[in-house]
């Protein structure tokens, strides 16, 4: 099976677990605290992946240049999530005064439309790579989605829109990842840009949004599973190396 349809077909398998995310909170039937269990083990997994994986491939795609693209792909989220997303959070969002405009719900929406886009990249940049980088890649951010398809709903009913429309905004996140692979299959030949982007992308997001939350959490327990998610990283690595 080539790079890219595999890269497409995982694609599908991470934009539904950003709709099954999105269904969790207008269903209301699951249990939400598990979800904090995902976002520590996501945070180690996709920090681990970031700088031990993909930075040192990027890196040798590139070389120096390389560097830039992973600062510019880390600064490109801070800039949505922090200029144009106002008072974002990774974590669900219960602060509903902060979203009683709609437009505020909106554009926590394109903050994460550009985020789960750069996440197609990611992925269909590690096959691209190389298989193992691929599905290490894969991983790492199908840990995240069901929390990120969780928060985008929980932005959407805080705002005032309606659970269609809740669960309609993680289906666009969905969307949106899928669109980054199909992105990164046209532009195959720009792996050196897309994976080192990616990169600073995931960075941005384990360490800037995920750790954060995980920190809030009492307890050692949360943050040890961000050392295992690490851990996890590790095992992969000579698992893979080994074959």
């Amino acid at each position: 099976m080539s790079a890219i349809l595999i890269s497409i077909l995982l694609g599908l398998t991470a934009a539904a677990a950003n709709v099954f995310g999105g269904a969790i909170i207008v269903q209301r039937r699951w249990e939400r605290r598990y979800l904090r269990y995902f976002v520590a083990l996501g945070a180690g997994f996709m920090l681990a992946t970031a700088l031990v994986e993909m930075v040192p491939e990027s890196l040798e795609l590139g070389g120096r240049s390389a560097a830039y693209l992973i600062l510019l792909g880390y600064l490109i989220i801070h800039f949505f999530e922090h200029t144009v997303t106002p008072h974002f959070h990774f974590g669900e969002e219960t602060h509903t005064d902060e979203f009683m405009h709609s437009h505020k719900g909106y554009s926590v929406l394109l903050g994460l439309i550009i985020h789960t886009f750069f996440d197609g990249i990611a992925i269909a940049s590690g096959f691209l790579v190389s298989n193992a980088l691929g599905w290490i890649i894969f991983l790492a951010i199908f840990l995240h989605k069901i929390p990120e398809g969780f928060t985008v709903s929980s932005v959407m009913l805080a705002s005032g829109r309606s659970r269609g429309t809740a669960w309609g905004a993680s289906v666009i996140l969905g969307g949106a990842t899928l669109a980054g692979v199909l992105t990164m299959a046209i532009l195959r030949q720009h792996v050196d840009a897309g994976l080192p982007l990616a990169a600073g992308v995931t960075i941005y997001v384990a360490a800037s949004d995920l750790v954060p939350e995980v920190n809030k959490e009492p307890g050692a327990k949360m943050a040890l599973l961000v050392f295992v998610g690490a851990g996890v990283v590790f095992l992969l690595d000579v698992l893979f190396h080994l074959h």
